[in-house]
């Protein structure tokens, strides 16, 4: 019976395409083109969220969503609105409502843009998670701004940064799809600029949990990519990721 149960669980998620990558359970976990365990150590959420309210900046299928749930939150929000609205490539709502009913998972969801966000139209959150997103915005530190609104305690970013040869708040910006092939990638802030702008939005302790890795890691990295997926070679090797937690 769970065999079959197990091979009719696998055969829906095959309908779907996914970004992350969700243990479902019955050994099954969705083939997201991304590592979600991987950076979910590297994000290094709180080991509790013990009563906390949670809010999920561009979910997309809720990957973190659902790991702030099982982390013991009292209340977690799954927000987006371009992927949820189907504009970007296969992407969709499909992958974060089949995994909440799979999972018997109580997170909430509501369709809005970043830049919509505030207290009035969605409250307050204890810790809010800003994860793959602030690249992807026209206008970050508005963006930042909006996020910053609704915090009350705990902003997890995680980004791309660019300009990493200097220690000034410096930015690129991305006028087609010069990072990653991918036209909905607005800028790259160096991590001087990220801090900068958490700052300006108003948070009082900034720490980078995650900072830039080697240039011999983003060589090998860009050469993997150019390889695999035909990204402009030079542009990767300059670029990395950072996570930061700010507080109020």
């Amino acid at each position: 019976m769970r065999e079959a149960e197990s091979a009719e669980l696998k055969e829906k998620v095959a309908e779907i395409w996914w970004f992350h990558s969700i243990d479902l359970g019955q050994g099954v976990i969705t083939p997201g083109v991304d590592n979600s365990p991987k950076k979910l150590k590297r994000v290094q959420l709180p080991p509790s969220l013990d009563g906390k309210t949670v809010l999920d900046v561009g979910a997309w299928d809720g990957f973190f969503s659902f790991e702030a749930e099982r982390r013991g939150a009292k209340r977690v929000l799954a927000t987006d609105s371009v992927i949820w609205n189907g504009l970007h490539d296969t992407a969709s709502k499909r992958g974060f409502e089949f995994a909440r009913r799979t999972l018997g998972s109580r997170v909430e969801d509501m369709h809005i843009d970043v830049l919509d966000l505030s207290p009035e139209r969605i409250g307050m959150f204890d810790v809010v998670f800003f994860l793959g997103v602030l690249y992807h915005m026209k206008y970050p530190l508005l963006a930042l701004e909006k996020v910053a609104s609704v915090t009350k305690e705990l902003l997890i970013l995680e980004t791309a940064v660019d300009m990493l040869w200097t220690r000034r708040p410096a930015m690129s910006y991305y006028e087609k799809d010069e990072l990653g092939n991918d036209p909905s990638n607005w800028c790259g802030p160096n991590p001087a600029a990220v801090l900068a702008m958490l700052r300006t939005a108003g948070f009082r302790r900034i720490e980078v949990v995650a900072g830039l890795r080697s240039v011999f890691f983003r060589i090998a990295r860009a050469a993997y990519y150019k390889i695999k997926r035909g990204y402009p070679f030079f542009a990767a090797v300059r670029t990395d990721r950072i996570v930061v937690h700010a507080w109020k």
